[in-house]
C-alpha cells in the first residue's frame, strides 16, 4: 500500500473516531416544562432512560408555546455535548391537527382550539369562546358585507351605536328609554299604531283620512275647533 493510501486511511480512522465521540441530534420525550423562565426548559427521557435536566427549549421570535408532557423532541447537542443540549423541536401526534391541504398552516393547542389559515385566503377559528383586546379600538373592513349567525342574541355595552345608512329589523324594535326620529323624510307607519299609556303632543297638524285636527269645520253655526 502506497503512502498516500496510508494517509488516506488514517484520516478516515481518525475521522471516523473523533465523530463517532461527539454526540449526534437525537429524539427524546418531556416528563416537565419549565414555561416561566426567560428561556423555557425542559425536563427530557432520552435513550435508555436518560433523564436530562433543564433543557432549553429554542423558539422563534413571536411564537411560543407550552407543548404538553409527553410530546416528543429533538434535542440538538451544541459541539457534541449532552450537558449543552438544546430543544429544537417538539410534536404530539394525539394533538396535531390532520390532513391539512397542500400549503395550508395552522396553530393549535391541546384543547382543540385553532387557527387555520386555508388556501383560497381564508382564515378559520374555532375555539369555544373569542376573546378580542384591543383598547385603542378595532376596524373591521368587509366590502362584501358581514354576517352574523348568534342564536342567543347580541349584547352590545356602548354609549352609542351610530350607522351612516339604513337599519333594518325583521322583528320588533324595542325602545326601552325612548326614541327619537330627526330630519329625513320623517317617519312612515305601515299597519296600526297602538298607543297604551301617557298622551300625544305635537307642535303641528295632525290628519285622518285627509281631515285637519285644527282646521277642519263643524257643523254651520258651530265652527272650527277652538
Amino acid at each position: 500500500m502506497s503512502y498516500v493510501a496510508k494517509l488516506v486511511n488514517k484520516t478516515r480512522t481518525t475521522i471516523s473516531n473523533t465523530t463517532s465521540s461527539v454526540r449526534q441530534a437525537f429524539r427524546g420525550r418531556l416528563t416537565r416544562v419549565n414555561a416561566t423562565e426567560p428561556i423555557q426548559s425542559a425536563q427530557i427521557s432520552a435513550l435508555a432512560d436518560e433523564l436530562l435536566q433543564d433543557v432549553e427549549h429554542m423558539q422563534q421570535f413571536g411564537f411560543t408555546s407550552n407543548p404538553p408532557v409527553g410530546s416528543e423532541a429533538i434535542i440538538l447537542p451544541l459541539s457534541g455535548q449532552t450537558t449543552h443540549g438544546i430543544i429544537i423541536g417538539t410534536e404530539h401526534g394525539a394533538y396535531r391537527i390532520k390532513a391539512l391541504a397542500s400549503g395550508e398552516v395552522a396553530v393549535y393547542n391541546q384543547s382543540g382550539a385553532s387557527i387555520t389559515l386555508k388556501n383560497g385566503r381564508l382564515i378559520e377559528i374555532d375555539c369555544e369562546t373569542l376573546n378580542i383586546k384591543a383598547p385603542a379600538g378595532v376596524k373591521i373592513e368587509a366590502a362584501a358585507g358581514i354576517s352574523i349567525d348568534a342564536q342567543a342574541g347580541v349584547d352590545i355595552t356602548a354609549c352609542n351605536v351610530s350607522c351612516s345608512q339604513e337599519i333594518t329589523a325583521a322583528g320588533q324594535i324595542n325602545g326601552n328609554g325612548g326614541l327619537e326620529i330627526k330630519g329625513g323624510q320623517g317617519a312612515t307607519f305601515s299597519g296600526n299604531v297602538v298607543q297604551t299609556e301617557g298622551s300625544f303632543t305635537t307642535v303641528g297638524d295632525v290628519k285622518a283620512v285627509g281631515i285637519s285636527l285644527t282646521e277642519h269645520d263643524h257643523t254651520v253655526s258651530v265652527g272650527k275647533p277652538v
